[in-house]
Order: C-alpha cells, then structure tokens, then sequence
C-alpha cells in the first residue's frame, strides 16, 4: 500500500492558516479564497503526524459537508480503492486512519442538532463558514473542544462576510472587541482573497471578472471581503463613511475628508453642539424600544427647521457598553433616562416628546412598562408599529438627494447605531422585513420615530453617462 500522499504546494495565506498556532483561528474575508481547501489539508496533516487525535469538520447541512469535504477527502485519502490511506465509515460519518485518529464531519443546522454535540469531545474542530451559525452555537462548539490527552486544542473557522453569525464573528475576529471571558492573545484572523487563490486563478480565470462584473455594494464583500457590506444586507443604503461610488456617479470631485466635513454622502457626522446657536432651539425627540432580559435601547434625537433628524444621544442595556452587570429593570432603565434628560446639557430644561412601542401598554402582567416610565416623569406616545411601511421611512431617510445630503444624521457618538443597523439581514420568510432573530432593538426605535414623522422618496441620484470615445478607448479600458 502506498503510504505517499500527494498535497499541491499552498498559497501564502493558506501557509499562515496551516502553521499559525493561536487557540481560535479566522480564515476567510471574501470568495474564493481557498478557505475548503485549507481545512480538508490542515485536517489531514494533523491525523498524519498526531495518532489518536480527534478532528471535526463542522458545516451547517450535511449537503454542505458531503459536496465541500467528504467528497474531496474520500478522493485524496483513497477510501475507496485498494491503496487507500484511510478509510470512510458512511454510516459514522468519519474517516479513520491507520494511527487510529479520525476526522468526524457533522452538521449543525437546528436546534436538535444541538443536542448530538452534548458530550462531544475533540482535539481540533474546524468551523466551516462560521458566519451561518449564530453566536450561541458558537458557544456550544466550543465546548465541545476537549479531552484528556496533551494535545493542545484549537479552533479553526473559516467564514465570508454576510449571514447570521456576521455580527459576534466580526465582534471577534475584525473588530476585535473582547468580551472578559475572551483572552486577546487566543484569536488571529486571516484575509483570505480571492487573488490570493493561485489554483483558482489559474484553473477559472474568469472568475476574478465575475467578482468585478458585481454591482457595487456586492463586489465590496464578495471580492474585497468588505465587512461593512455584505449579501443580505437589510439597510445597504446606511453609510458610515463617504460614499464616494455614490459622490462619483453625481459628478462630485471633492475629497473624502471635504465629503465628511460638509456631511455630505455620509450618514454618521461629528457630534454638533445642540445647547448654543440655532441648534439650541431645536426640538428634541426619544425613541424607545423595550427589552428586560434582552437589550434595550433608548435614544434622543434633535430635529432641523428643514426635518431633518439627528440622532444625538442613545442609552443601550447591553452587556457591551461601560455599564456591564447592570441589571436594566423597568425602574433601572427610566431612572437612568430621567437623570440623563435632567443633568445634559443637550437635552435639561427641554420639552420632549416621546415615541414607544405600543406593546410597553400591556399591563397583563400587572403595572404596564408605560405606567413605570410616568413615575420618572417619561413620557411615551404609542408608535406605529407596521414593520413594512415602517423599514420604508428609514430607507427614504437614508436617502441622499443630489447634492449629497441626507434627512437623518447620527451622531459619532452613538455607538450602539453604528454598530447594529449595518448587521440587520433580510428576514428568509418575509422578503421584504427584517430578520427579527437579529439584534434589531436599535432599528426597532428607529422605525417606530421615523413612522413619527413620515416623508417621501426622493429620486435616485442621477448616474454618471461615460460616452465612449473610439480615440480614447485605452484610457477607458480597465486593467
């Protein structure tokens, strides 16, 4: 039997993912990247050099598993033939090698799928797409990474921007925003880029003109691995920094930092002092969305002479902000709203108008989240709660006309905004709401203010016709 195994030589970033030796390693970023490849080689390498140890390959759906590792692993091992270099147990799902270590491949897609890792133990788990699970998952995989040997346990994930997991991935992994049960020095993350894919360059070099063909916002995730955006999106339209595809297509020449400072092509502005000049007059909003055991989120917003919004203040019960272990009971969350409109300067001595969810009415349990509020002295209006005409409002606010301005504008400071509506995905069952699994708090408050104050789409912003010019043509042409 031959015992010689055949493996293509690795890209560069592939080498980094094979060698790195962190506890949690991130590979992935954009398509194409080589990222399937890299877990089926590492998988193997490891049950090669290290007998007894146990491996797991990890993908949503077992189709998933069977067309991207079992297939291709059942070939380079040899399962089938007389020389194999492992073999395959279909109904165990796993490939054993003659050391006695295996690579298991399971599938986790509900929650009875949950159940069959309770008392899984491996050495190494390799989690495929990673940003198709949500976070909890995350939380039980990893559980399941241990056993009594002295192999040292690790984690690898590979993962394209987009999905339910996006948001605790890029937490981790892009953002690198740790949690106090989160050690920094455990977790590295990879690019991986579809030109960093030799093999698949060589093999589909149309490829890379596919990924370029894209429209826009879709070529910045799948091709540049462009986390900010990517498939599925809910609020696309919301910008954190110039849009300057947007700003080109209107024939606007000015630099991003001109862009920023004249809020132009931009959603998110530096804070404006509300308490001198003319914005000292401006009427002041709160949007409310209530969650107790889930997070909440309040925010204030001061609206122009022409109705433009700006979101300038925001309270958010989440584990995340300064306010950590604070349990955020009904009392809890109006005394600190009350403080904050008594002691801030924006906001002391003004009237203001309150919008809520209507449910905080409901006093079936006893005395209504409505009621709690009024003993602080906040006051709430019921909102219009239609989710679909509701998303709209918030799309024509985050509209810009041609000049480049937009009717809603939130403030830098406004942490928990810039951080949750760019996650928000479309809902799988409703096309046109919002996934409501998501961490939508946020967008729930907005929605029920926008609905407060409705306004009408603008037109598109006209785009840029290029005339082709025979004589310049090896200008135009794109290399």
């Amino acid at each position: 039997m031959s015992r010689r195994l055949e493996i293509p030589m690795p890209s560069e970033k592939q080498k980094l993912f094979l060698t790195d030796t962190h506890k949690y390693i991130c590979f992935g970023g954009a398509r194409g990247g080589g990222k399937s490849w890299a877990v089926r080689v590492k998988a193997v390498l490891l049950c090669e050099q290290f007998p007894g140890i146990i491996c797991c390959i990890v993908r949503k759906t077992y189709p998933e598993l069977r067309e991207n590792h079992i297939r291709q692993l059942r070939q380079m091992l040899r399962c089938g033939s007389s020389d194999r270099y492992a073999s395959y147990n279909d109904s165990e799902k796993k490939i054993t090698f003659p050391n006695g270590s295996v690579i298991l491949f399971r599938y986790l897609d509900t929650e009875s799928d949950e159940g069959r890792f309770q008392g899984t133990e491996v050495d190494v788990l390799f989690i495929d797409e990673a940003t198709q699970q949500p976070e909890q998952r995350w939380d039980i995989l990893r559980a399941c990474l241990r056993g009594v040997n002295q192999f040292p346990k690790r984690i690898y994930l590979t993962c394209n921007p987009g999905g339910i997991g996006h948001e605790w991935v890029k937490r981790i992994f892009i953002d690198r925003r740790f949690r106090d049960t989160e050690r920094p020095e455990d977790y590295t993350f990879i690019q991986s880029l579809v030109t960093d894919n030799a093999a698949l360059m060589r093999e589909q070099p149309d490829y890379l003109d596919q990924l370029r063909s894209l429209p826009p916002r879709q070529r910045e995730a799948w091709l540049y691995g462009n986390w900010e955006i990517f498939e599925g999106q809910f609020f696309e339209d919301f910008r954190p920094e110039p849009d300057l595809v947007a700003a080109e297509a209107a024939g606007c020449t000015l630099s991003k930092a001109e862009l920023r400072a004249q809020r132009r092509w931009t959603h998110v502005i530096d804070p404006i002092d509300l308490s001198h000049g003319e914005p000292r007059t401006w009427n002041i909003l709160r949007s409310y969305d209530f969650g107790y055991g889930k997070p909440f989120s309040c925010a204030w917003w001061a609206v122009d002479y022409d109705g433009t919004l700006y979101r300038i203040l925001e309270l958010y019960g989440c584990t995340e902000t300064p306010n950590e272990g604070v349990r955020w009971t009904p009392d809890k969350q109006f005394e600190e709203i009350a403080r904050i409109e008594r002691e801030h300067p924006w906001l002391k001595g003004k009237r203001i108008e309150g919008i809520a969810d209507p449910a905080i009415w409901d006093a079936s349990s006893g005395i209504s989240v409505a009621e709690t509020a009024t003993r602080y002295g906040v006051y709430f209006v019921p909102g219009d709660h239609k989710r679909i005409p509701g998303w709209m409002q918030v799309h024509y606010r985050f509209q810009f006309d041609e000049n480049g301005y937009s009717r809603l504008y939130v403030f830098s400071n406004c942490r928990a905004f810039i951080r949750t509506i760019p996650l928000m995905m479309y809902s799988k069952t409703r096309p046109e709401d919002l996934d409501t699994d998501l961490e939508d708090h946020v967008a729930d408050e907005v929605r029920y203010l926008c609905m407060s104050r409705p306004v009408t789409p603008l037109r598109e912003v006209p785009k840029k016709v290029i005339i082709s010019d025979p004589l310049n043509m090896f200008q135009e042409r794109e290399y």
